[in-house]
């Protein structure tokens, strides 16, 4: 499953997908600079290196898809269909911008995009996850923090639709794992002068990969009548960034007012080791006893199996 990476790429047939050194030394030949790229990747490893991640997602586990056969094909970090796959411990993600071009719109943009990609994946990569084997079939029963039992149960339930706050692991999760990576890309484009570009998609997914976001970009629906996989990009980036960050954050000002950042340095610890004890204790003295699975542990969790 590991060794052939055919059936990820298989979701998008007129994508051409290559490992993403290749991309780079291609855009590189092509007189792109992408030094940004390797800097900021190597201030994520120092910096996941503190919260104990050891090994960063070897760079040839990532395919790019870095050119498209479809006409309006448009790529980056809200393409449908990609991320990181753990059980091919691999991660498909596309080249920001429109894919019918040999490099990219906006170079520097894309560079970023591929490093809040490649950050936001590290993490996954390097976090705890366990398996069990059932009948046959290899089951995940932990995910960082988050658990499941083989019968299928989550730990933690899904949000209610619409919801601004969070209850739910997978959100609080993805949303640590994206607050790192988007600070990594900024700091990143504030080093190399990166601005954003003049075009109004251009500029809002600049924005919205160093999480400069405004409010304005949360509520308002951005529109291209002449492009429906702008249009559907436009609204991926703005359905994600009100799922995920905005309810990681508010649910950061819930819990940890004033100490947000420290809230988030324990989470992530937490995610790459897959230990609660730690953040536990530090919930626990501000909110009282038992506050982890107070928060965020289904009342129907350790119900017995009556199918068994």
């Amino acid at each position: 499953m590991r060794a052939d990476t055919s059936s990820l790429t298989a979701a998008h047939p007129d994508h051409v997908f290559r490992p993403l050194p290749d991309v780079l030394g291609r855009w590189a030949a092509e007189g792109i600079d992408t030094s940004p790229f390797h800097a900021g990747a190597a201030d994520a490893e120092q910096r996941y290196a503190g919260f104990g991640l050891s090994r960063m997602l070897p760079l040839d586990r990532v395919l790019v898809g870095c050119a498209s056969s479809r006409p309006g094909a448009y790529g980056g970090f809200h393409h449908p269909d990609q991320g990181y796959r753990h059980l091919q411990m691999a991660a498909v993600v596309t080249m920001q911008g429109p894919m019918e071009r040999r490099t990219p719109e906006h170079p520097s943009l894309a560079l970023l995009d591929l490093l809040r990609a490649y950050a936001h994946d590290c993490l996954h990569y390097g976090s705890r996850r366990r398996y069990v084997d059932a009948a046959g079939v290899p089951v995940r029963t932990q995910y960082e923090i988050n658990y499941r039992r083989v019968t299928g149960q989550s730990y933690s339930v899904a949000d209610e639709r619409g919801s601004h706050h969070t209850r739910n692991l997978g959100i609080v999760m993805e949303g640590a794992c994206d607050r790192e990576a988007r600070s990594i890309a900024r700091k990143t484009a504030e080093r190399s002068g990166i601005a954003a570009p003049p075009d109004a998609l251009g500029a809002l997914a600049f924005r919205d990969v160093t999480g400069t976001l405004t409010e304005d970009d949360r509520l308002r629906a951005v529109s291209f009548p002449d492009s429906v996989d702008r249009t559907r990009y436009a609204a991926a980036l703005r359905n994600y960034e009100a799922g995920v960050n905005r309810r990681y954050a508010h649910f950061l000002g819930e819990f940890a007012p004033g100490e947000e950042h420290e809230c988030h340095g324990r989470l992530l610890a937490a995610i790459i080791s897959g230990d609660t004890t730690g953040l536990g204790a530090w919930l626990d003295d501000r909110h009282g006893p038992g506050t982890f699975a107070g928060l965020f542990r289904t009342p129907g969790y350790f119900e017995p199996d009556l199918t068994a």
